[in-house]
């Protein structure tokens, strides 16, 4: 995901696709947890976009 697909859409949809990436990292949590995470390289990727989207809402609600 980049930063100017984020920038199109908006804030409504920024909050939903933050909502899913913060379920995204509470199942990859709890599989790392338990041992169960194959790729961890996911972990990173999705802190990141969480990032992104979090950075993307406060530019537009600014």
């Amino acid at each position: 995901m980049k930063a100017s697909e984020l920038k199109t859409r908006t804030v409504d949809e920024l909050k939903v696709e933050l909502l899913s990436l913060l379920k995204a990292q509470f199942a990859l949590r709890m599989q790392h947890a338990t041992q169960q995470l194959a790729k961890t390289s996911e972990l990173k990727k999705v802190r990141r976009n969480i990032a992104r989207v979090r950075t993307v809402l406060k530019e537009k609600v600014a």
